[in-house]
Formats: C-alpha cells, structure tokens, sequence
C-alpha cells in the first residue's frame, strides 16, 4: 500500500469587481478578465450612483456565458429578479433577511465577518460560502496573516466552502495550501489595466495544484 499522502484538493477562483458606475465602460474589462483562467464566480459590485438593475442586466450575460456564477453584492432582490446566480451578503443581519430571497434555488455568501462567532452564525443560518480577508467599509483589509488562521481554522472544522480574499499569486498559494476552497481576486487584479489578465492567469497556475508548487 502506498503512503504517499493524497495531494489537497486544489482552490478555484472568485472575482470581485472594483465598484462598477456605467456597466457599458467596464463590459470589455470584465469579459477578459473572465477569459483569462477557471473562474468559478464573479461577485459584481455596483456603484450606489449605478442604475443598478441597468448595470446587472449589462454584465450578467457576459458572465453567465462562461458558465461562471454571476453573484451581486448586498442585492438579493435584483439577483433573484434577473437570474443572477445569487448575491454575495454583508454580514449575518443582512444574510438572515436575505435568505427567503435565494432559498432554495440561488447562492447565499456571507461575507463582512468580523469575527470567529459571525462565520459560524452564518453556517448556522445555511450560507452556502462564508469568506475572510475582504476589505471593511474604509477599505482595510485584515492582516494577511489573520486571514491565513482563519482559513486554516475553518477547513479544519467546517464542511461549508471557504472563500479567503488574495492581493497576489502567492497569496492565493498560500491560502490554498491553508484550506481555502475558493480564492477571490479582487483590487489587485484591476489595479493595471494591462495586466488584469496575467495576474488571473498567474494566480490560477499557481494554485491549480498547491501540494506540488514550491
């Protein structure tokens, strides 16, 4: 019998996008993005001053093409009414009134957990995917090594995906060897126009199989 130790399963990819004002400017953008590796969903996120419905509608084929799941953020009633695939929820109050909106048939992913206890309410409450490592409202983002923990904590205990936020290619490595099932790219990846696609690309090699990249 042999005692090679099976290699871990290897994390797929999420995309959050940048705040998004007129759906048409950021279309192109997101369509390569979307062509540059197997992304597994796109968390849309629309500008407050966006005609939201206008902007979803604009963006969702695009993505829903690839057979990518098109999530919005914080609008549960605009996914379920226009077929996106579900919406990517801040905070377990907002999860827990946006639920008879997605159940049973759309994703319901918790994010904006501050804390050990929010992540498990939020498994509790039937969140299909809780995620660490985002950016809070004033745009900072907890330590990397905070978010390596928590990763680390959750597979090990809990059988709900976990989405753990990545700023580079070896982040995203080594979230993956942490546990995480998905990886989401989010500033980093729009920060140079130029290079959208080779950083999705890089991330995707690079954790398309953690247990045999040094």
């Amino acid at each position: 019998m042999s005692e090679n130790k099976a290699e871990p399963p290897s994390a797929r990819l999420m995309l959050m996008t940048p705040s998004i004002g007129r759906a048409a400017d950021f279309a192109d953008v997101l369509s390569a993005a979307c062509a540059a590796g197997e992304i597994a969903a796109v968390i849309a996120r629309l500008s407050p001053a966006s005609e939201p419905e206008l902007s979803a509608r604009t963006l969702l084929p695009l993505v829903q093409q690839r057979n990518i799941a098109f999530l919005l953020e914080d609008r549960a009633a605009l996914a379920a009414k226009i077929g996106a695939d579900g919406a990517h929820l801040s905070g377990t109050q907002m999860l827990r009134e946006s639920l008879p909106m997605l159940k049973p048939g759309l994703i319901a992913g918790a994010g904006g957990l501050a804390s050990r206890h929010d992540a498990m309410l939020a498994a509790e409450l039937d969140a299909d995917y809780v995620m660490f490592g985002e950016p809070d409202a004033a745009g900072k983002s907890p330590s990397f090594t905070a978010v390596v923990e928590r990763v680390a904590w959750w597979a090990e205990i809990f059988e709900i995906p976990c989405v753990a936020v990545a700023e580079t290619a070896d982040q995203a490595l080594e979230l993956a060897r942490a546990g995480a099932d998905f990886i989401a790219l989010g500033a980093a990846v729009w920060r140079d126009p130029q290079r959208i696609e080779s950083v999705i690309a890089e991330a995707a090699a690079r954790i398309s199989a953690p247990g045999q990249i040094a």
